[in-house]
C-alpha cells in the first residue's frame, strides 16, 4: 500500500513520488506533457531518490520531449473544407456567409457555419468555441449526476475553461471541478473518465494506490479511456481564449 506522497524538483523538473510496498523503483513518464512520477520502496529516503531520478534525466527528457513534440492540430483558419472533431467524430467544415445571426450545425458530415462575410477569423473560432462550451454544458450535468451516488459525494460546482496541460482539475477543498473545452472534441467515454477521474479526487487528492483502487472500482476501464483520450493530437496553440465559465 502507498504510505506516503511528495512531490521533489530535480533539475528543474517536477517529479511526483508515491511510495509503496514493492521492491524497485519505477520511474514513468505521463502525457499530455510529461508528468513524471515515480513509484518508491518504503526503504528509500529522498536523497535515494533524487540520485535515481539524475541517473534517469536523459531517459526522461527524451520521453518528455517525443510527447511535448507529439502531432497538434494545424492551426485553424475556419475555412471551408477543413476538419473539425465533434464528440470524437470528425466533420467537414462548410462556411456559410450570410446577413443572419451567426450559428453552427451540423448536418451529416459537415459543420455548418453562418456567419456574415465580414466576420474575421478570430471571431469566428470564438464563435466555434462558445459552440463547443453550450456542447460540454449540455452533457456533464447528466454525468455528475450519474456518478454522485457511485462516489458518494456531490459536486457543489463545475466549470469549463481552457487548459494547456491537464483535461480536469478537482480544488479538493470548495469541491469545484474544472472541465477542459477541448473534451468537446473528444469521445463522450473520454469525457465520462475526466468526469469520474475529478470526482474521486473528492475521495482521494494524490494519485496513489488508494486513487488507484478507488478508480478501479469505479470504472475498471478507465485507462483505455485514460489512453484513448491521451492518443488524441493536441489543439493548437492558435486557438482564441474565451473568458469562461458557467
Amino acid at each position: 500500500m502507498s504510505t506516503a506522497n511528495a512531490c521533489l524538483s530535480v533539475n528543474g523538473i517536477n517529479v511526483d513520488v508515491v511510495y509503496k510496498d514493492i521492491k524497485n523503483l519505477h520511474v514513468g513518464v505521463y502525457p499530455p506533457i510529461g508528468r513524471v512520477r515515480v513509484a518508491a520502496p518504503q526503504r528509500l529516503d529522498e536523497a535515494h531518490i533524487r540520485l535515481a531520478v539524475i541517473h534517469r534525466l536523459p531517459w526522461i527528457k527524451r520521453q518528455r520531449k517525443q510527447l511535448q513534440d507529439a502531432a497538434r492540430q494545424s492551426p485553424r483558419e475556419m475555412v471551408s473544407g477543413e476538419s473539425h472533431y465533434v464528440w470524437g467524430e470528425r466533420y467537414r467544415l462548410t462556411v456559410v456567409e450570410r446577413s443572419k445571426r451567426p450559428s453552427i450545425e451540423l448536418d451529416g458530415g459537415r459543420l455548418l457555419l453562418f456567419v456574415p462575410r465580414d466576420l474575421d477569423t478570430a471571431a469566428r473560432l470564438e464563435l466555434l468555441q462558445r459552440w463547443q462550451r453550450r456542447q460540454l454544458r449540455a452533457a456533464i450535468p447528466a454525468l455528475i449526476e450519474r456518478w454522485e451516488p457511485t462516489v458518494g459525494r456531490c459536486v457543489p460546482s463545475w466549470g469549463i475553461r481552457r487548459m494547456k496541460t491537464k483535461w480536469g482539475s478537482c480544488n479538493c477543498q470548495s469541491g469545484r471541478i474544472w472541465f477542459n473545452l477541448e473534451l468537446s472534441k473528444k469521445h463522450p467515454r473520454c469525457l465520462e473518465y475526466v468526469v469520474v477521474h475529478e470526482m474521486a479526487h473528492l475521495l482521494e487528492r494524490n494519485h496513489g494506490e488508494r486513487f488507484t483502487t478507488l478508480m478501479d472500482a469505479f470504472l475498471p476501464d478507465w485507462r483505455s479511456r485514460r489512453d484513448e483520450l491521451n492518443g488524441a493530437p493536441l489543439a493548437s496553440e492558435r486557438w482564441a481564449e474565451i473568458s469562461p465559465p458557467i
